[in-house]
């Protein structure tokens, strides 16, 4: 019997050996080494932002009327510093910041401090209170952009990271999972389309990033349902594709451009396709179009418009000047009608 020479053994051996550890490295059961990889790619373009507000401090006997006069002849009211904090997201090397409306608004000062220790005060390019996001811009080089990734692909239970600055305390990384993906009607803001996760957000945190393990950006932190202030595992992120159009706009318009049909509905049903107009605004792209209230809205573009959220969103996604092909039911017809879009007037 031939026995085979060692020595061809030798290269096969190790080629294999080779082949099972990079096997091992990609292995589901290694969580640790993904997230130290999203981490480190992420958190440099994660800053903190400290804002200082000028206000005036007035005696509470000041409106007073034994007092109010004394008052009135001993000076002004005095000014008081109000310090507050958030985080922010560099999205683009010009040096611009995603950050959420509620951090900076009323701010007369916005300090934005980098992950490697750099700070520069922060100018204001845009703010929208209906979707709670805000864009600044810093003057420094060498910035560290985020990735961005597609909210759209995210499936709940998908792990992801949330960074920001809770309570002052310094950077920090929490984990958690996709808990909910679409949440609206929270009565936070105007166009609610939220990721909700339970990674620990806790006051600090708004503004800052939410990331998957590959350390790409999939919405920016906003708010937390709590009754004790901290976190209770519901946090919500606004998906990256609504802050990256809300930002674009900002910056080029200087206002989010949003679509409108000047119509108030309903739904018909609960669970049911189909939406009952109730209001048309006089003048406005559906009345000029020949909608009607009562017309039941089932299809906008071919795709079922639900409970009206859907629908809604879809509008006002569209551009002012484009298009739309409505589906209705008016009485016992169908009917297509095809409308141009407006902008949406300032609410």
């Amino acid at each position: 019997m031939n026995l085979p020479n060692p020595k061809t053994l030798i290269w096969p051996t190790l080629c294999g050996a080779l082949l099972g550890l990079c096997i091992l490295a990609y292995l589901p059961g290694q969580p640790d080494r993904d997230y130290v990889y999203a981490v480190e790619k992420a958190a440099p373009a994660v800053a903190n932002i400290y804002t200082t507000k000028v206000v005036q401090q007035r005696h509470p006997l000041a409106n007073d009327p034994l007092f109010k006069h004394f008052f009135k002849r001993n000076g002004k009211a005095k000014q008081q510093l109000e310090r507050s904090l958030g985080s922010g997201v560099i999205v683009s090397d010009a040096g611009y910041l995603l950050t959420n409306y509620h951090v900076i608004n009323g701010a007369d000062e916005i300090l934005v401090l980098l992950h490697d220790g750099r700070q520069a005060l922060a100018s204001v390019i845009g703010s929208d209170a209906d979707t709670d996001l805000a864009v600044l811009k810093i003057d420094l080089g060498n910035l560290t952009s985020i990735t961005i990734g597609d909210p759209s692909k995210i499936r709940v239970g998908n792990i992801v990271l949330a960074i920001g600055n809770p309570y002052g305390f310094g950077q920090t990384v929490t984990q958690g999972i996709v808990s909910a993906t679409g949440r609206y009607g929270l009565g936070l803001s105007q166009f609610e389309n939220y990721i909700q996760t339970d990674a620990a957000i806790n006051p600090g945190n708004s503004g800052g990033a939410l990331i998957d393990t590959k350390g790409r950006l999939l919405g920016i932190n906003t708010a937390i349902y709590t009754q004790s202030g901290g976190s209770t595992g519901i946090g919500l992120a606004i998906p990256t594709d609504l802050a990256l159009r809300t930002m674009s706009d900002l910056i080029t318009y200087g206002r989010p451009l949003r679509g409108w049909l000047g119509i108030e509905v309903q739904p018909v049903g609960l669970g049911t396709n189909g939406v009952v107009i109730t209001a048309l605004a006089n003048s406005g792209p559906a009345e000029k179009a020949g909608l009607k209230v009562g017309d039941i809205l089932t299809e906008i573009n071919g795709e079922q418009v639900g409970d009206g959220h859907a629908g809604m969103k879809l509008i006002t996604y569209t551009r002012p000047g484009q298009h739309v092909r409505i589906g209705l039911l008016r009485g016992e017809e169908l009917l297509t009608i095809v409308t141009q879009v407006a902008e949406r007037p300032n609410s």
